[in-house]
């Protein structure tokens, strides 16, 4: 029964970390970039846009496909660097414990 106590201390400090990585989570901020620079997606720590930034010299109605290939391009780049961010900081809270596959945290 000691070794349950004990596991039941630790849950509990892990579920502290846990509350205060997603609020650390919240303030951050990821940019991914695409174009060279010329649009730039701006997503908080939980995946939410923030920002879009667009150069004027992409504005051309002739090329909008272009445009929102740009987009969306920045937005992978954004994701990509937010979900490598995410996994450094839960090997932190849980101590390199491996997650079952399938269970995503913080969300």
């Amino acid at each position: 029964m000691k070794n349950l106590g004990q596991m039941m201390k630790q849950a509990q400090q892990m579920q502290s970390r846990m509350a205060e990585m997603q609020a650390k989570l919240d303030e951050h901020e990821i940019v991914g970039a695409s174009g060279g620079g010329l649009v730039t997606v701006t997503l908080s720590g939980k995946g939410e846009m923030r920002r879009l930034k667009i150069d004027p010299s992409l504005i051309n109605a002739d090329e909008a496909e272009v445009l929102e290939d740009l987009v969306v391009a920045a937005h992978r780049d954004a994701r990509a660097k937010l979900d490598a961010y995410v996994a450094e900081e839960m090997g932190k809270v849980t101590g390199g414990l491996q997650l079952p596959p399938g269970i995503k945290l913080p969300f």
